[in-house]
């Protein structure tokens, strides 16, 4: 790729990155959809290669949020929700359709969903999971997704928030409010993001309305795991931020 930058024109250069991105990308796919596990492997290097073929440098999940997302997605007993698609749509999207799991994944940029939805198709995964793309809906304190929940009879067992943008008004905190009937009891959240302070204030917000626990998980890109409480006791916190290193 070196000597192709001195001698070709930029165009060419892009067009042969994004083949080489896509000829990764399908192997590494094809590697995770015939093994998912091997992907929550930390020596495996599928997560980096998938990442790489991906090619969305500097906005792709990262891969400790992948790894974390796909091992819950290979325990969680019930429906999948996802706020925001990209990679993990497709890893997911894999994992709901060998076990059998109801997804759901709603975005709200039409330009995004192509892509995901090319890849998807490309992959044989997009039956596996229902994509709703919609503009973004003002709730007044706060802006987020307007889900069709009249087509989601689910409860969702586990949630990947990803989504929308951290400068959409409210950031991702509609989550809850819009979308606390539909989380099962026991229901397991993960945020990404938690480096940021918005993002951790926002975990504060959905302790204090769920009555849940949560645990900041750190590293080189922290996130946060919290878990819907089966019952309330008495009104009270059910705990305060644990922090895993």
């Amino acid at each position: 790729m070196n000597i192709a930058k001195l001698v070709l024109p930029r165009q060419a250069r892009q067009w042969m990155r994004q083949t080489y991105n896509t000829i990764k990308l399908d192997r590494a796919m094809r590697r995770f959809i015939a093994d998912p596990t091997a992907a929550i492997r930390t020596d495996s290097g599928l997560l980096q290669d998938l990442i790489e073929g991906w090619g969305n440098s500097g906005w792709s999940a990262h891969d400790e949020y992948l790894r974390i997302s796909v091992s819950h997605a290979l325990q969680t007993t019930g429906a999948m929700l996802e706020c925001g698609t990209g990679l993990t749509t497709l890893l997911l999207a894999a994992v709901a359709k060998q076990r059998g799991l109801p997804y759901w994944a709603l975005e709200h940029s039409e330009h995004w969903s192509d892509k995901v939805r090319h890849h998807l198709v490309r992959h044989d995964l997009s039956s596996a999971v229902h994509v709703f793309v919609g503009p973004l809906r003002d709730y007044d304190e706060y802006t987020w997704y307007d889900p069709p929940l009249p087509w989601m009879r689910e409860r969702f067992s586990l949630v990947i928030c990803d989504g929308p943008p951290a400068e959409t008004p409210g950031g991702r905190y509609g989550l809850v409010p819009v979308m606390r009937s539909r989380l099962a009891p026991g229901c397991v959240i993960l945020l990404d993001d938690a480096v940021r302070e918005q993002e951790r204030a926002i975990a504060r917000r959905w302790q204090a309305e769920l009555q849940a626990e949560y645990t900041l998980i750190e590293g080189r890109r922290p996130l946060i795991r919290m878990v819907v409480p089966s019952r309330q006791q008495n009104g009270e916190l059910r705990s305060s931020e644990t922090v895993i290193h």
